[in-house]
């Protein structure tokens, strides 16, 4: 089940999207997904309506050097642990938002196409084989980076929380085997990212069990899983799009910080 939050200009909603690829309609529900879901019978084309970020997460968990191609790309070594960061909630946009490229604070912006995993449920130290217990769902994020201040800092907060930094959607996937899917970035259509997430060094429930160990996560938190490699710079203009098996495809422009 594909389930979107959507804007008809009367204000925003969550919705199931449906139909085949290129005859979408989204189909309106009552309350929140988390809870039962109960349609209203209100039915709009999916090019009619706009989608917005999916969720309004209390925290972004990111997961570093998770693929061993973005590992020797980058020149540095696989953590035996995973190296986990945070990104702010204000970081977050939808599919179709700009990216704002900070020109005054960086110079360097790279794309970082990931698979993401929604929390539905409130949860602590999470056993590995019950990390599937508290998924909700699955989506397509873009871990946004200002490569410069990342190396700058030496710690990656400045370089990975700028508004927009964190583009998520298009929708949340409900039914989903993570465990060996396609994931592509492009960049104004050329091939930049291509990877799988059975290439993951730390796999999904080994992070949640990983991350519940440190901190509670709650309804609608977002894990991201790590980038393949082939990671490299957005420059204002530029059309971004993170593509996942079984989910669908994320794109942003970029645009100049105002």
């Amino acid at each position: 089940m594909r389930i979107a939050r959507f804007s008809t200009g009367e204000g925003v909603a969550f919705g199931v999207v449906e139909g085949a690829q290129g005859e979408e309609f989204v189909s309106r529900i009552d309350g929140h997904p988390f809870s039962a879901i109960q349609f209203t019978g209100e039915r709009y084309p999916l090019q009619e309506v706009r989608l917005v970020t999916p969720m309004l997460p209390s925290k972004i968990i990111a997961v570093g050097k998770n693929y061993a191609g973005h590992i020797r790309e980058m020149g540095g070594e696989a953590p035996v642990e995973p190296l986990i960061f945070g990104k702010p909630s204000t970081s977050v946009i939808g599919h179709g938002e700009a990216i704002a490229y900070p020109h005054k604070l960086t110079e360097h912006v790279d794309y970082e196409g990931e698979l993401a995993v929604v929390i539905g449920r409130l949860c602590r130290e999470v056993p590995v084989e019950r990390a599937h217990e508290v998924i909700f769902g699955y989506t397509c994020a873009n871990d946004v980076t200002a490569r410069d201040l990342q190396s700058r800092d030496g710690q990656w907060t400045r370089a990975k929380g700028f508004d927009t930094f964190c583009p998520l959607g298009p929708w949340i996937q409900t039914e989903l085997d993570p465990a060996d899917l396609a994931i592509t970035t492009t960049v104004n259509g050329e091939l930049k990212q291509s990877g799988r997430t059975s290439e993951l060094l730390h796999d999904i429930p080994s992070l949640i069990a990983y991350i519940t160990d440190v901190m509670t996560l709650i309804p609608g938190d977002v894990i991201l899983t790590g980038t393949p490699a082939g990671v490299g710079p957005l420059r204002d203009g530029d059309e971004v799009s993170v593509g996942i098996e079984g989910i669908g495809t994320l794109t942003n422009r970029v645009v100049p910080r105002d």
